[in-house]
């Protein structure tokens, strides 16, 4: 049973999502009163939602997401996930943590520390901030909202489905997203999968 504060749902509204390779879909979008951080975080409900939804929590990349960086792979995930989720019915919580909770400008901070061969986690460290300082209680707060309490939770991270289920979230099953390899993210992606166990293959990045 989950212990945090009640959020309730804002507003909801239908709006049409169009992305750059012709894909397109029908979304409503909610907003919420009440979540635990203060932050403007949205959830996108796409095609009508079962009782064991799929859902991804999609942590916001300004770089990734609306420029297209080649330096992660969050805009290729978020376009996935929009339309796997459409496929089955389900819900994208898009929460506003830029760079794992540090920040838009630490996170470029941290991109320049990278370019003398410091890995996405070093260079955090070598800042003076966490790894990762992402917390799931507002996404707990979201689903509880939106009436979810037993989802699949479409994610590479082992630490989210944890976060979730100590949160009172019941995580069925923890669906992989794709593999989304540039030549300039192998080092990022590889130091996900060695430091924070997400589950992505080596044999996939060309490393050993």
């Amino acid at each position: 049973m989950s212990d945090f504060p009640a959020a309730t749902q804002r507003s909801r509204v239908r709006v049409p999502l169009r992305f750059n390779d012709g894909y397109s879909v029908d979304a409503e979008i909610v907003t919420f009163h009440g979540l635990a951080d203060g932050q403007e975080h949205i959830a996108v409900v796409l095609g009508t939602p079962g009782d064991t939804p799929l859902v991804r929590l999609h942590s916001e990349c300004l770089t990734g997401d609306v420029f297209g960086s080649a330096r992660c792979d969050c805009g290729p995930q978020l376009r996935e996930a929009v339309e796997r989720i459409a496929e089955t019915g389900g819900v994208l919580l898009y929460l506003r943590q830029e760079g794992r909770g540090i920040g838009l400008y630490n996170k470029l901070d941290a991109y320049a520390l990278q370019d003398q061969g410091m890995d996405t986690y070093e260079a955090n460290k070598a800042l003076g901030l966490p790894e990762d300082d992402r917390d799931y209680t507002a996404a707990a707060q979201m689903l509880t909202a939106l009436g979810i309490d037993r989802l699949d939770l479409l994610s590479n991270n082992p630490d989210k489905s944890a976060q979730l289920r100590t949160l009172g979230i019941n995580v069925h099953n923890r669906v992989p997203t794709g593999v989304f390899t540039t030549p300039h993210n192998v080092r990022y992606l590889r130091a996900k999968v060695l430091q924070t166990s997400h589950t992505l293959p080596l044999a996939e990045l060309n490393v050993g």
